[in-house]
């Protein structure tokens, strides 16, 4: 059964399952570096908020061997749950003074994302954008956020740089940078000590919560203390939208080499819509800014 099928079949199950008090709708989503997927509303009358059931997912497990009927169960079920959190009054969004406080930053690619920027208030940064959402409470959807839109900007009466120096100051107090080496990583994550001579000079910069942690570049204070420890200029890999890698600039290799890593584990290990740039940046110590490596 192909995809489109699969999903017709879905939305006749549901709205056999759940009546005509609900209307069952398939959306196309944009997602991080213009990646679309396809998601099912379930929506009552008066309902001005809603939560979206992704299919892609669900497809693999139905190539995989998964019911229908235990795919539809999964999604009601699903259905529930994110109602629940969601049953909060959205006007509240139209009041800047309550939401002002929890309005983020995060870095996507420029170029990647250019249907998206269309409808987002950005400032560009290098070769990437600067954008801001609102994160909800943890109690009402542990993880979820709003992206903020041209809509919302000119309802608060803002714009884009007044947005830029309330988010950095959010997330920094927020979302406090996090600089470890690979060592320390690997020991917390496998458990495994690594043998100096296997100790690659790498560090991961990212945020306490390990999540859009690459905008952590942003605000860093630890990479120029980095690099004046090391007594070397960094070189900056973006790993993905969560994180970056540092090395020290000793002019070893050849910038083309540590392009065509970063290319690899965009292509193998880092999902579409996570991918942070395929470029490379510097941490200069002369200048104490972080710069896109052009050549």
């Amino acid at each position: 059964m192909g995809f489109h099928t699969f999903v017709d079949n879905i939305v006749d199950l549901l709205q056999e399952r759940m009546g005509d008090a609900y209307e069952i709708k398939v959306i196309q989503v944009m997602k991080n570096n213009d990646v679309e997927l396809t998601g099912i509303a379930i929506t009552r009358q008066g309902d001005s908020i809603f939560p979206t059931i992704y299919l892609e997912g669900l497809y693999r497990e139905f190539l995989d061997g998964a019911r229908l009927s235990t795919l539809v169960e999964k999604i009601m079920n699903c259905y529930e749950e994110q109602s629940m959190a969601l049953e909060l009054d959205m006007e509240f969004f139209r009041d800047y003074s309550r939401v002002k406080d929890r309005i983020f930053y995060k870095l996507v690619s420029f170029e990647k994302n250019k249907k998206f920027l269309r409808d987002a208030p950005h400032l560009k940064w290098n070769d990437l954008a600067v954008v801001f959402y609102y994160a909800l409470e943890k109690e009402v959807m542990d993880g979820g956020f709003i992206v903020i839109n041209r809509e919302h900007m000119l309802m608060w009466k803002q714009n884009a740089e007044s947005l830029y120096r309330l988010a950095r100051r959010n997330t920094k107090r927020d979302m406090p940078e996090l600089l470890v080496s690979m060592r320390e990583l690997v020991l917390e994550l496998t458990g495994i000590q690594m043998r100096d001579e296997d100790a690659v000079p790498m560090y991961v910069l990212t945020n306490q919560e390990k999540r859009f942690g690459a905008a952590a570049m942003l605000y860093s204070e630890q990479i120029g203390e980095l690099a004046r420890r090391l007594e070397s200029d960094l070189l900056i890999l973006p790993s993905s939208v969560h994180e970056v890698l540092l090395i020290p600039d000793d002019q070893s290799r050849e910038y083309s080499v540590y392009r065509q890593m970063v290319e690899e584990v965009n292509r193998t290990q880092v999902e579409p819509e996570e991918v942070l740039s395929y470029g490379l940046y510097r941490y200069c110590r002369k200048n104490s800014e972080i710069e896109e490596i052009i050549s």
